[in-house]
């Protein structure tokens, strides 16, 4: 496949083995190099250019300065780790509410005093292990509930937010850890990048991979296009989507280690309003809401794209609603492009 085009899922049921070709049946029309895809990534690359183009005209000397670039790509990188796992669980056709509930607790949890104790490997574990353990609880009540995705991610989302609450007592816990403090100074840097950056581009590297040249992404996408027709395929339809609340789970724990790198401390309000920025940049990025179809390269860039508008605002001291504003707005017209695409 085309490391532009994006997974879509087929419309009838394949053919004997999980991988075989699908059998006959009304289709969505094919996507091919240099197809709708490719206008839909360079649409956003042109999105982002643009923007360059405003920042350099109104604030010039702040914003191409070196330190508010790198700025834009630090910021961008924890909310794109947990957007890179929503977008696998969009496109396997359900929705996750608590990803920035799970990054509170994870990060919460990985800084009270008894887990600094063991240093940094023993905060990332932790991170890691409170993540997967959200993820498999999500899982479990969409999957084998079975329970609506929206329901059982919003329970998930309100518990994890009173757990965290609980645990910090609405106190901020500062780190204590140098090796952990360490990530964040500019002597950890390679070649001028933050190793926050750094994780950023590997997971979603990893993650583009993975739904593109992998088993696993193909049944992602034919299970979020067509679950019946799946089944009848032979892929285990209930175990593939509580590995996708695992996956989201997985990066929602690697974003709360990478925020706690980047704040030096933990709290209760952490990841406020992710699960929004994290759909948001999805369905700019071209994933299909009802599932079937998306791509990491495409949310990564919606990413960008947000995070961008956010710095512009801030250097020109616009308002924060009106920031709100122009997302909606964003929004709404990616919604209604898809819209457009699918039905024509």
């Amino acid at each position: 496949m085309n490391p532009t085009q994006d997974q879509t899922a087929p419309a009838a049921a394949p053919g004997p083995g999980p991988d075989s070709a699908p059998g006959p049946g009304p289709r969505r029309r094919p996507r091919i190099a240099g197809g709708r895809l490719d206008l839909r990534h360079l649409s956003l690359i042109g999105v982002l250019v643009a923007l360059v183009v405003v920042g350099a005209l109104t604030k010039p000397d702040q914003f191409l300065d070196v330190d508010n670039l790198r700025l834009i790509l630090t910021q961008a990188s924890v909310i794109g780790v947990v957007t890179v796992g929503v977008t696998f669980v969009i496109i396997g056709g359900g929705i996750d509410l608590s990803v920035g509930a799970i990054v509170a607790l994870a990060s919460v949890w990985a800084t009270t005093v008894a887990t600094q104790e063991f240093g940094l490997g023993g905060m990332l574990l932790c991170t890691l292990l409170v993540g997967l353990g959200c993820g498999l609880v999500n899982g479990l009540l969409v999957a084998y509930g079975p329970m609506v995705p929206f329901i059982a991610t919003l329970a998930m989302l309100a518990s994890a937010r009173g757990l965290a609450l609980q645990i910090s007592d609405g106190k901020t816990q500062v780190v204590s850890v140098d090796a952990v403090l360490d990530l964040g100074v500019e002597d950890s840097y390679v070649l001028g990048v933050p190793p926050i950056v750094l994780v950023f581009l590997a997971v979603g590297v990893v993650g583009w991979l993975v739904l593109n040249r992998t088993t696993f992404g193909r049944r992602t996408v034919a299970v979020g296009g067509n679950p019946e027709a799946s089944r009848l395929a032979g892929i285990a339809v209930k175990r593939q989507r509580l590995l996708l609340y695992l996956l989201s789970g997985l990066c929602c724990g690697i974003a709360a280690f990478l925020l706690i790198v980047l704040t030096g401390s933990g709290q209760n309000t952490n990841g406020n309003l992710y699960e929004l920025d994290a759909i948001a940049a999805a369905i700019i990025g071209g994933t299909l809401l009802s599932g079937g179809r998306g791509t990491i390269l495409g949310s990564v860039l919606g990413v960008l794209v947000f995070t961008t508008i956010t710095n512009l605002f801030a250097l020109n001291n616009l308002q924060t609603d009106v920031q709100q504003i122009a997302k909606g707005a964003i929004i709404v017209a990616a919604v209604l492009v898809q819209k457009g695409r699918v039905t024509s």
